[in-house]
C-alpha cells in the first residue's frame, strides 16, 4: 500500500490545492481523479468495478439491474427525512453493497483493517484504497440515481496510521452546512457498518 499511497497522497495534495468543490449533483473532480489514479473509469447507475486484493490488483465487474436499484432507493428513502438520517441510510447501503458483491467476489469474510505482507493479493481481502474506490463508487452510483437528498460525493481524504502508512476514506458532504464526513468500511469487518464520522473525529483516528 505505501507506493500506490505516495502516489495518491501527492495527487490529492495536488486536487485540494487547485481544484474548485462541485456543485450540487456534480461529481466531485477529487473522487473522479481518485479513481482514475487505479484506472477505473467512471461508475455508471448500471455496473461498476469493484476493487480487491490490495491497490485494486483484482477487479470485478458488478452489473446492476431494476432490483438493484430498487433495493438502492428502498434504502435511502427514509435518508429524505435530515441530514443524520441520510447519514444513516448511507450506512445501511454499504453494507447492502457488500453483501451484494460478496457472492461474485470472495469477499464475504474479509477482515477488517486487512494489512501487511500476509494478505497482498490475496482477492478475498481489501486494503483502505480498494475501500475507498468502491464506497466512493457506490456514492457516486448513489447520487447519479438522485437518492442522496442532503449530500453530495466528497474527495477521498488520508490521514497516517500510528506506525504505519497513510489509511485513506471516502467522503461526502453535507450540502447545506458544507460539514464533511467519512465513510470508512476497512475499520470493521465485510458486512459491518461502516464508521459514518465527522472528518475531523476520523482526522484523530477515533
Amino acid at each position: 500500500m505505501r507506493g500506490i499511497g505516495v502516489v495518491l497522497g501527492g495527487l490529492l495534495l495536488g486536487i485540494g490545492a487547485g481544484a474548485a468543490p462541485a456543485a450540487a449533483g456534480e461529481v466531485d473532480a477529487g473522487a473522479t481523479a481518485f479513481l482514475q489514479t487505479v484506472s477505473l473509469p467512471m461508475p455508471a447507475t448500471t455496473r461498476v468495478i469493484f476493487c480487491h486484493g490490495f491497490g485494486c490488483a483484482f477487479r470485478t465487474e458488478i452489473g446492476f439491474g431494476p432490483g438493484d436499484r430498487a433495493t438502492m432507493a428502498s434504502l435511502m428513502a427514509p435518508g429524505r427525512a435530515s441530514p443524520a438520517a441520510e447519514r444513516a441510510a448511507l450506512a445501511k447501503a454499504e453494507v447492502w453493497f457488500e453483501k451484494r458483491v460478496a457472492p461474485l467476489t470472495g469477499t464475504g469474510n474479509a477482515k477488517a483493517r486487512a494489512g501487511g505482507l500476509g494478505h497482498a493479493n490475496d482477492r478475498t481481502q481489501f486494503d483502505c484504497i480498494d475501500a475507498t474506490v468502491n464506497t466512493t463508487s457506490l456514492l457516486i452510483v448513489l447520487q447519479e440515481l438522485g437518492l442522496m437528498k442532503h449530500h453530495k460525493v466528497g474527495q477521498p481524504i488520508s490521514r497516517l496510521l500510528t506506525g504505519g502508512g497513510p489509511h485513506y476514506t471516502a467522503v461526502i458532504t453535507e450540502i447545506k452546512s458544507g460539514a464533511e464526513y467519512t465513510v470508512d468500511p476497512w475499520t470493521h469487518n465485510r458486512g459491518e457498518s461502516p464508521d459514518v464520522w465527522p472528518v475531523a473525529r476520523w482526522k484523530a483516528g477515533g
